[in-house]
């Protein structure tokens, strides 16, 4: 299924989280929280401003961010775990 996201929405993959930690002990599933990185895999036009004019967006297809712990909807597309959130709810993008 492909999902084009729309306005100032973006599509989100989330990164998988370290097993180990750097001490090297094994963190087990029931302890891990879900990452708050991931990988633009989407990105719409930009939102409209009061004028009308589309602004543009921050984020593209390919950068790695970080966003809020509860941000965006989760969806499932072909059997992976995506996010569908706003722009505004991205805090950062990882160089």
């Amino acid at each position: 299924m492909k999902l084009k996201p729309l306005n100032d929405r973006v599509l989100v993959k989330r990164l998988e989280m370290e097993e180990k930690t750097a001490g090297g002990i094994y963190i087990p599933d029931s302890a891990k929280e879900k990452p708050m990185k991931g990988k633009v895999t989407a990105a719409g036009p930009g939102k409209l401003d009061d004028a009308g004019k589309r602004v543009k967006m921050t984020v593209k297809k390919g950068d790695e961010v970080l966003f809020a712990k509860y941000a965006g909807t989760e969806i499932n597309i072909d059997g992976e775990e995506h996010l569908v959130m706003r722009e505004d709810d991205i805090l950062a993008i990882v160089d």
